[in-house]
Order: C-alpha cells, then structure tokens, then sequence
C-alpha cells in the first residue's frame, strides 16, 4: 500500500550549502538521507514529498554544519498481508516468477502461479499443463502479498500468489470475465425464450 507519512527529525546541513534557500538545503539534506531507504516500520521510501516545517538551526562546535529541527513528508511503499498489486513480470526462472510492484519485486514461487502443472521452457516461459496459459516477462500480472519478510532490512522479501480468483495475467482475468459474461447473456435469452414459450 502507498502511503504519505509525516516525521520530525534534526536535520544536517553542510556548510557547502549555506549559501542556498534554507528549504532547498533540507530538501537537497532530506533527499540524500533518504535515497534508497527502507524502514520496517514505514517501508520502502519512493520520495520526500514535502517539507512542512523547519526550526531554527543550530551549529554543533567541532562539526561546522547546521542541524535544522524539520518536520517532512514521505511517500513509501509498504507491502501488507492480503493486499493485492498490480505489476509486470520482470524476471522468469525454473523456480517461479519475479514480479515488478512499484519500488520492489516480489516473488511467485511456480507453485502460486497457476492452478495446473506448470513447466518451465528454456525460452524462458512458464506454461500451464491443462489450461495452455503461458506467462512470459512484461505480461501484466495481479498478485496478492501472502508474505513479507524484513530479516534483511536492506533487501525485503515479498512472496506473492496469483491461484486466487481474479489473480494472475490480467489477460487471463479478461478471457474470464467475458467468458462469464456470454454465458450470463446466453442465460438470459434462455430464460426469455422460456417465458414466451408459456
């Protein structure tokens, strides 16, 4: 799930930017201190969204920067249990599929990612036994998280299934609906023809 989370913290200024517009500084301080950060807590963080406010500065003796008591926003990706996402397959491998959801690839062990007997092809494709689906990289995926793991903070694990309704090629989930949408119409123009007949 995205969200946009406010925090307070002290942040540094280095003397080579006291010459900029103090909002800029932090942002630029803010910016670098949180690329490619990712907290338990809050998640992946995507970006600083806005700065809300900042205090006055003070100057620690023997470091020479400016230490600025800021409140800000980010916006970060936190994966949650149950939540379904939307994505691409990046990566196919005898062992499943990696699928592409914003900041973060999670993975869908070949188990989860049909409801057949899937193979993999050396082409690089997974194919269902009975169902003649095949799931190939850049096809659009629906997935549900049914796990994440933090125990390398720096790199999460995502686990993913696409077995559940609704889930998987978003090509399949189309056939599906349209399927089920012919056979609702054929239904009812029998259920007309059947009420004209009596």
């Amino acid at each position: 799930m995205f969200y946009e989370v406010e925090l307070k913290s002290h942040i540094r200024v280095a003397p080579n930017l006291f010459g900029e517009n103090i909002k800029q500084a932090v942002l630029t301080e803010l910016s670098n201190q949180f690329n490619d950060f990712i907290s338990k807590d809050f998640g992946i963080v995507i970006a600083v969204s806005d700065i809300v406010k900042i205090g006055e500065g003070i100057i620690i003796p023997d470091d020479g920067a400016a230490y600025y008591d800021t409140v800000f926003k980010l916006f970060v990706f936190k994966p949650e249990i149950q939540e379904v996402v939307l994505g691409a397959i990046s990566d196919i491998t005898d062992f499943g599929a990696f699928l592409h959801i914003g900041p973060i690839d999670g993975m869908i062990h070949i188990s989860q990612t049909m409801d057949d007997f899937v193979s993999f092809s050396k082409t690089g494709v997974l194919s269902g036994k009975e169902s003649k689906r095949i799931l190939k990289n850049k096809d659009e995926c629906r997935a549900r998280i049914i796990a994440v793991s933090y125990k390398d903070v720096n790199d999460p694990k995502i686990g993913l299934t696409m077995r559940q309704g609704y889930l998987g090629n978003v090509k399949w989930i189309e056939d599906e609906l349209d399927k089920k949408t012919k056979e609702a119409e054929k239904e009812s123009k029998n259920e007309k023809k059947e009420k004209k007949k009596k």
